[in-house]
């Protein structure tokens, strides 16, 4: 074939190429030069982009993109993408000519001559701003499906918390007002109903800062095997008399260090969730071992294994075991908030937690622990009471609750110890300002104002350094963090002889003299 031949053939396929692409009007195909300049333009271009053929030839095909990407270099980077990878792909926002924007699909084709050379590129542009919109649409019907689904577990956590609240308040209510006419020796009946609903409610609120991760562990070196055994009291009331509780303790057990009242709840909490299992009796089964294997980042662990021979769980009902506020039992019978409390307390301990159940066989929860290396003292598991004798103290009582500042302040007085009050920090720096001397600091953690218990404690470790620092609180995002400080916390709400044990311990080791008031020495002897 001649070389005359070669061109005329040359040229008939560019002018079947050119025909076909003017006949293409569902994709917008047009040419670039090398530096981005459109020098062909089809008619799907026109349909989707607005512009005429005359009115583009010539211009950069960066005016179809939004002034972000402008700005931010995405028309340079594809072209720069397509040259040296051999092509580009992309989806983005495209703009009209009358300035509205679609979704474009983008496809850069660089070309090149027989020697390798770049003549331009070919591009493509899809408009899938249907597509798009679709997707969008699918993604908003999620969220408003998932907002319907959270504020519907979230109503049933109202109503079982309403409920279960309603009723603990109505037995302290009438208990009380009974206790106003009651004879004497109906009142500590009376006052021991109304104190077991308070405790009620207390361990509700417990299990509700521990689902949502906000109960302020206090860990100790615990015996696991010791904390088990003297929990059988606990543990036969939580059962019932038709439930024959059995322990199968190893010997030469790890110790763990957990909060280990986070722990009793937990076990009361599966010994609960094993009776409503059993409604006609069985046997409930403690199990602990040493265990290697990894388990988070730990090879060693200790492993608790809680075993009921109830009714077992189906695959749909232990696969939300641990989803706050599921219940399979009736309105005002359960919160929900059992088991996610022992999976948000063995998650707080670096541990783990798992579940096994068969229908008809029965379920066993396992609770996994890392085995430490610190040393307990025995003081961790006696002397949960106070001493009967204690040298009186004087207190500085930080507190903006009036109420709670008066009944624990009367529960010290009790004990023959001072209290001074003040309602925030501020007035209890002045106090200490003034060279009153004081044994301890008793202060709320969650105070008004530019300064909580917290700030208060570290301004008083700098300039009182002597003067000990005890924090309350029912809930405090820093509470861990007064913990890793080294200040001690007692939890509300508080019973006396809690109260009273805290505030002893705390003060009594202390070293210095009530006659040094708040005032730190200039100078120091050298020792």
């Amino acid at each position: 074939m001649s070389s005359d031949t070669r061109l005329q053939v040359g040229h008939m396929d560019e002018q079947r190429f050119r025909l076909l692409v003017q006949a293409v009007t569902d994709y917008a195909i047009y040419m670039l030069d090398p530096t981005g300049i459109v020098t062909s333009w089809n008619p799907g271009a026109e349909r989707f982009k607005g512009y005429v053929e005359a009115e583009i030839l010539g211009q950069h095909f960066s005016r179809f993109y939004t002034e972000e990407d402008r700005a931010t270099g995405v028309p340079g980077r594809a072209l720069e993408t397509a040259v040296r990878e051999g092509k580009y792909e992309a989806e983005g926002w495209r703009v009209r000519k009358d300035g509205t924007r679609f979704w474009a699909s983008v496809v850069i084709d660089a070309i090149r001559s027989e020697t390798g050379e770049l003549v331009g590129f070919a591009k493509i542009t899809r408009d899938i701003t249907e597509r798009q919109n679709g997707q969008q649409a699918l993604e908003k019907a999620r969220a408003s499906l998932f907002q319907a689904q959270k504020m519907e577990a979230l109503g049933g956590l109202s109503s079982g918390i309403a409920h279960d609240f309603n009723n603990l308040l109505t037995v302290v209510l009438g208990n009380l007002d009974l206790l106003r006419r009651a004879p004497e020796e109906r009142r500590p009946r009376l006052i021991d109903n109304a104190m077991r609903a308070v405790e009620q409610g207390r361990k509700l609120t417990q299990q509700l800062l521990a689902f949502g991760r906000r109960h302020t562990l206090q860990p100790e070196v615990v015996d696991v095997n010791r904390l088990i055994l003297g929990m059988d009291d606990m543990l036969k009331q939580s059962l019932r008399g038709d439930i024959h509780i059995m322990f199968d303790l190893a010997e030469g057990l790890w110790p763990v260090e957990v909060d280990p009242s986070q722990l009793q709840i937990a076990l009361i909490n599966l010994a609960v969730n094993a009776r409503d299992a059993m409604p006609k009796g069985g046997q409930f089964r403690i199990r602990t071992e040493n265990v290697t294997a990894p388990v988070g980042d730990h090879a060693q662990c200790v492993a608790i294994a809680v075993s009921d021979t109830g009714h077992g769980m189906p695959p749909d009902v232990l696969a939300r075991a641990f989803e706050p506020f599921f219940s399979t039992k009736d309105v005002g019978k359960g919160t929900g908030l059992g088991l996610p409390q022992v999976y948000a307390f063995a998650q707080q301990s670096d541990g783990s937690v798992r579940v096994t159940s068969e229908v008809g066989h029965g379920t066993t929860f396992t609770i996994s622990l890392p085995r430490t290396s610190a040393q307990g003292t025995e003081a961790a598991e006696t002397g949960r009471q106070p001493s009967e004798v204690v040298h009186p103290l004087h207190v500085l009582l930080v507190e903006d609750n009036a109420e709670v500042a008066e009944v624990a302040a009367s529960m010290m007085a009790e004990r023959r110890h001072t209290v001074v009050s003040a309602g925030n920090a501020s007035e209890a720096l002045h106090v200490l300002d003034s060279g009153e001397p004081f044994d301890l600091i008793l202060s709320d953690l969650v105070m008004p104002g530019g300064m909580n218990g917290y700030d208060l404690a570290k301004r008083v470790r700098s300039r009182w350094p002597t003067l000990p620092v005890l924090l309350a609180t029912g809930y405090s995002d820093q509470a861990a963090i007064a913990l890793k400080e080294g200040f001690p916390l007692i939890s509300k709400p508080y019973e006396p002889a809690a109260l009273m044990l805290a505030v002893e311990r705390t003060a009594l080791p202390a070293t210095r003299s009530p006659s040094q008031g708040n005032v730190v020495p200039l100078t120091r002897p050298v020792s």
